[in-house]
């Protein structure tokens, strides 16, 4: 019913991903598999609500604090993951990473701990260091169940004096893995125990296969924040917008504060407040479609990669679009292959050691595009592993 299968032209669409993958690959026209948007149109009921929108004429000043747009985001919840969150708890961003960077001021000091699972979304780091934070690593330990915390490794660095925060991404980028209802437990056991206060970063939780819980549903105390978009999973980022529940009331004055009055940015696009509202009342038929697709595109890199180079043991991720690939068995030089990717193929993969040290000798696979795509790119990737290798 849906068509994921379609190539779009996206160049010419000042478009992060295809127009400027030269700022970060040295080389313009490559074939991209890199930040984490997709190569595919929006749902169709976010186009035509945008549309009759735009059909309007009038682009003038709005607001995003109404039923229409918070009862949609907190109905989605119900639906979707079985969850009643508070219309009241929530609040708009004009994107996730923004709303963290103000809680992470709001909650902490110059020079206070943020604890991190690593590998880490690199924005993560760009912020902390912006904000004079100190990001605290808990680097996750990948086994051959998956990827898992290090608890005692953990606690301890959850116990610093100057440790006030746990910046959690559930899920979690880019290894992919899904939190059980089990470890959320447990780390809100131990940030209770010593009094960390919780930044949830969920912005993949559409695009779980297997069973993603809201933090929650975990909270001891309201001592954190959930903060989410529908921009993965419905692909609309350039719309911008965010939001976030926050349950306790002076953190969401604290937060609305700095969002109205030191940043001005009340008003926020209203091309996002429509696209979340259709997505969450309508988009539910379209994201089922687009999980299938993009779980089997992660089956097609598994298959492919595993039979070429069986060491690799590439395994499916619990959730998101991503292939966290580990190449550290075939003892590759990374810098080798990026090269041979760039000059030789003209494909752009994203090395795991964007993401920090526990990334080296890794790739990230941006899947999020037709099965064709994925099959020259994975193509490329072997050929110049084969080649690299010799």
């Amino acid at each position: 019913m849906f068509d994921f299968s379609t190539t779009v032209n996206r160049y010419g669409t000042y478009c992060t991903q295809w127009d400027y993958v030269e700022d970060r690959f040295g080389q313009a026209d490559l074939l991209p598999f890199t930040i984490s948007d997709m190569d595919f149109e929006t749902a169709p009921c976010i186009q035509q609500a945008l549309q009759q929108r735009l059909e309007h004429g009038v682009l003038g000043y709005s607001r995003w604090n109404h039923d229409d747009f918070k009862l949609a985001i907190t109905g989605w919840f119900e639906k979707r993951f079985n969850v009643h969150l508070p219309v009241e708890s929530v609040v708009y961003g004009p994107s996730v990473i923004y709303i963290i960077s103000q809680l992470v001021q709001i909650w902490s000091e110059q020079g206070d701990g943020v604890l991190v699972h690593t590998p880490a979304y690199d924005a993560f780091g760009n912020m902390l260091n912006a904000n004079q934070r100190q990001l605290l690593e808990s680097p996750l330990l990948k086994t051959a169940e998956g990827y898992q915390i290090d608890w005692p490794q953990f606690e301890a660095q959850a116990a610093l004096p100057h440790c006030k925060i746990l910046l959690l991404c559930s899920p979690q980028n880019p290894t992919g893995r899904v939190w059980t209802k089990a470890e959320l437990i447990r780390m809100a056991e131990v940030c209770q125990r010593h009094n960390v206060k919780v930044i949830s970063d969920d912005i993949h939780m559409d695009v779980a296969y297997s069973s993603y819980t809201p933090w929650s549903e975990v909270a001891v105390n309201n001592d954190w924040a959930l903060v989410t978009s529908g921009s993965k999973s419905f692909n609309i980022p350039a719309l911008t917008g965010s939001y976030a529940f926050m349950p306790d009331k002076a953190t969401r004055e604290a937060f609305l504060l700095q969002l109205k009055a030191a940043h001005g940015l009340s008003s926020p696009s209203i091309l996002g407040v429509i696209g979340h509202i259709a997505a969450y009342q309508y988009g539910d038929e379209w994201l089922d479609a687009l999980k299938g697709y993009l779980h089997a595109n992660l089956e097609y890199v598994a298959e492919r990669l595993n039979l070429e180079f069986p060491t690799i043991n590439y395994q499916v991720p619990d959730g998101t679009y991503l292939a966290w690939i580990d190449l550290n068995s075939l003892n590759i030089d990374m810098d080798e292959l990026q090269r041979t990717l760039i000059n030789d193929h003209k494909v752009a993969i994203m090395r795991g050691d964007t993401y920090g040290s526990a990334g080296k000798g890794y790739i990230r696979l941006n899947v999020g595009c037709p099965r064709s795509k994925v099959v020259t790119g994975v193509a490329a990737l072997i050929t110049a592993l084969q080649t690299t290798r010799q």
